[in-house]
């Protein structure tokens, strides 16, 4: 769990090991050292001192087949992986690196409703965030979990109107969700800019730790009997003649009835295997993250610019993409973010820190005053109309997708794994899941 949130806060790398000195003066269990590589040594200043070293392990062999492999290790593969696993179906997840060490490792921590627009996808994750409680309790992991309310927040005087009728259309399919005054923002964040002139606030929202949402997915899975194969690129994909897809890794082909492409930003490249074009392109989004400090910011904030940029790409290149800010458990302010159609390049901008830095401390002038330690950049799986897809292939028997949630794969992570774990086991979903076809892009 550790390594966990310094890999999210930036600290240690996506594959760095975690050293933990067992007695001493720093007291059990206190990490005073993360290697950036398998090969790094302890130094010697450390030798003779009793130490516990993690070391990566090698996956075991791949079973010659199975009922169901996903491809993608990332929250949505994982959520998915649990859910079939508790419907006692065998689950095999190859994941081409490490696991959760993808976009569910470069992302914020919001599991926001109010950024969705009202109809199926605020539906979907009104879903979602219902299971989140009792979900998390059948997980039994650490994951930073706090309901304590997000809020929208207005700075210009032609957005009051338009987030004020939001509000009214979400709070109309059911949402808890409510418009503030100039002076009731104040009072719940005293700290926000006296520039600022309204919100839209609601309770639903949250915050949880991306990367232990993810293991706690992948941990629970593997009690439920589902195997991990980090380091397992799926390379091929074939339909044979016995009515079953084989998966060609380079450590060996591995059959099963049912396959599930939650590859996220990858995903085009799996479907293009076997002959499906999928429509998801990359989103960079690069993310700041300060020193820690106390507790000064209770509830996620995003800007209305932010949603604005969200649902119009060339909204975006015209107004800005807005802002987000949480602040962690522990505390650490996450500061975004960008939203760049940039390919596949995860660099850091200057320009972009710069913005960030500039956009965050207008809002909240406290932040002047920290010192940023840290930037990332995720790439988020992008729609055409901003809403993920789920499920399976027309004429492709067996061949499920699960991918291009963009930003919102930890709020609808849940109800994915879900609702996907229905459909592969009975055929059918509880939910409609008719906005969200594939074959929706061909009408």
């Amino acid at each position: 769990r550790s390594l966990a949130r310094l890999r999210r806060e930036g600290t240690a790398s996506d594959d760095a090991l975690l050293v933990i000195r067992e007695k001493g003066p720093c007291g059990p269990g206190h990490i005073v050292l993360i290697c950036q590589r398998v090969s790094e040594q302890v130094p010697d200043a450390f030798a003779g001192t009793p130490w516990t070293l993690k070391h990566r392990r090698e996956p075991s062999m791949l079973p010659k087949g199975t009922d169901v492999v996903i491809i993608g290790g990332g929250v949505i593969g994982a959520s998915i992986a649990y859910h079939l696993s508790r419907k006692k179906a065998a689950v095999a997840i190859l994941e081409k690196n490490d696991m959760a060490s993808g976009t569910s490792s470069a992302c914020g921590g919001h599991i926001f409703l109010q950024s969705k627009k009202p109809g199926p996808h605020l539906n979907l994750a009104m879903e979602s965030r219902k299971r989140f409680e009792h979900l998390l309790q059948e997980l039994d992991f650490a994951t930073e979990y706090r309901a304590h309310g997000g809020m929208i927040v207005i700075e210009r005087e032609e957005e009051l109107q338009s987030m004020h009728r939001l509000a009214e259309d979400q709070k109309r399919i059911g949402l808890d969700v409510s418009f503030l005054d100039k002076t009731d923002v104040r009072q719940m964040v005293p700290s926000l800019s006296e520039h600022v002139l309204g919100a839209t606030y609601s309770p639903m929202d949250a915050q949880i730790n991306p990367i232990c949402l993810a293991l706690a997915f992948i941990k629970a899975a593997k009690r439920c009997g589902a195997k991990i194969f980090p380091h397992s690129e799926a390379i091929d994909i074939r339909w044979m003649k016995n009515k079953a897809w084989s998966v060609k890794t380079a450590r060996g082909p591995i059959q099963a009835t049912a396959v599930v492409n939650a590859a996220g930003v990858h995903a085009p490249k799996i479907g293009k295997m076997i002959r499906v074009d999928i429509p998801i392109t990359p989103r960079r989004g690069q993310i700041l993250v300060t020193e820690s400090v106390p507790s000064m910011l209770k509830h996620c904030l995003l800007s209305s610019k932010y949603i604005l940029a969200k649902h119009n790409p060339e909204a975006a290149n015209r107004y800005g993409t807005g802002i987000s800010i949480e602040q962690t458990g522990n505390g650490n302010f996450l500061l975004g973010s960008t939203r760049e159609f940039v390919g596949f390049d995860r660099s850091i901008k200057w320009e972009a820190v710069k913005g960030i830095a500039q956009r965050t401390a207008r809002l909240l002038p406290a932040l002047k005053q920290l010192h940023v330690i840290r930037s990332f950049a995720g790439l988020r799986p992008y729609t055409p109309d901003g809403l993920p897809i789920l499920g399976q292939a027309e004429d492709r028997e067996g061949f499920f997708v699960a991918a291009g949630h963009e930003g919102d794969g930890i709020a609808l992570a849940p109800i994915t794994g879900e609702v996907m774990a229905d459909l592969i086991v009975n055929g059918r979903s509880s939910l409609d899941l008719g906005s969200f076809r594939l074959e929706r892009f061909l009408q």
